[in-house]
């Protein structure tokens, strides 16, 4: 990709966050950035205050951003961040797949199939970026995206790209931290920064599947999303799962068991069809549901004596 010859990224104002999250619903972004390409996401990273808070989203899909909105500049990485592509076979015998964080995650699941390799079918079922998936460990039916990783590209904030790999950071389940030794400290002295939304961001990747059956590997895939349009709300704004799974149990079967099914916040709705999504039936406002994020892990605290973790991102200010 030659920078010479793309133009530079979008900068708006004011950005209403509901158009890009998957929950449609929360407040506006002060500045809300589009890049061109992976070297004008560094150009203007190196261009942006110390003191500006920087949130890089991909699809939005495990993102609320409350009504009061957010007095930082969101960097959107779908449709800028997408590269896929062979890169070459892996010293395990398998293939090597390097992809930017802005593919979404399905659209590896499927490439990977095309070409005959396994283990990546999971992915068709994480509706996200590869960004947003590397953050958070996503996983599905058994699989985690870090299962697969062989190194990733990140970006700081003074525009410095480094290329890591699994060593570098704490992971398990739904969490990825850097480890204390290459974290970094805070401006302000508030201590060691999350990977997310500081200090440094998924770029890139490098995955490594092994050979497998194409055929094999669409069919699971088809076997994969036909089991989520059969117990998850597809059909209606939502952000996937809600909660993360307690140890030794799961979260919806807790939500369920509380009788939560269709409760109700304003617009937002616990799912009939699948207890650990809330699902926005129109006009939901943030408020509306962060309350009942709230209002769930009340009643399970109080009926089962398990305080559910959200697997979401809130973020901004309350109206």
């Amino acid at each position: 990709m030659n920078a010479f010859h793309e133009p530079h990224g979008v900068l708006r104002q004011n950005e209403p966050m509901s158009r890009h999250v998957s929950w449609r619903a929360g407040g506006v972004a002060a500045r809300c950035y589009v890049p061109s390409h992976r070297d004008d996401l560094v150009d203007f990273v190196m261009t942006r205050a110390a003191d500006e808070r920087l949130h890089v989203v991909g699809l939005g899909s495990n993102l609320l951003v409350r009504d009061g909105g957010l007095d930082a500049t969101v960097v959107l990485t779908h449709g800028a961040l997408r590269t896929c592509e062979v890169v070459g076979p892996d010293a395990r015998g398998g293939t090597l797949i390097e992809v930017e964080a802005g593919v979404p995650a399905p659209k590896v699941a499927r490439m990977a199939a095309r070409l005959g390799l396994s283990g990546a079918e999971f992915l068709a079922g994480i509706p996200g970026t590869m960004g947003g998936a590397l953050a958070m460990n996503a996983g599905c039916y058994g699989s985690e995206t870090w299962d697969f990783v062989v190194s990733v590209t990140t970006l700081d904030r003074t525009g410095r790209m480094r290329i890591r790999t699994a060593a570098d950071y704490d992971i398990g389940y739904r969490h990825v931290a850097l480890r204390a030794a290459d974290a970094v400290e805070r401006p302000g002295g508030e201590g060691l920064a999350p990977l997310e939304p500081e200090p440094e961001w998924f770029i890139a990747a490098r995955l490594a599947f092994p050979a497998g059956s194409s055929t094999e590997a669409l069919e699971r895939i088809r076997e994969l999303l036909a089991r989520r349009v059969a117990s998850q709300p597809l059909g209606q704004p939502n952000a996937g799962s809600v909660f993360r799974n307690p140890a030794g149990s799961h979260a919806a079967q807790l939500i369920e068991s509380c009788g939560l099914k269709g409760e109700r916040v304003g617009a937002a709705e616990v799912s009939r069809k699948h207890a650990n999504f809330i699902v926005n039936l129109g006009g939901a406002t943030a408020r509306d549901i962060e309350t009942l994020i709230q209002r769930v892990q009340g009643r399970v605290l109080q009926e089962c004596g398990v305080a559910l973790v959200t697997e979401v991102r809130i973020v901004g200010k309350a109206a």
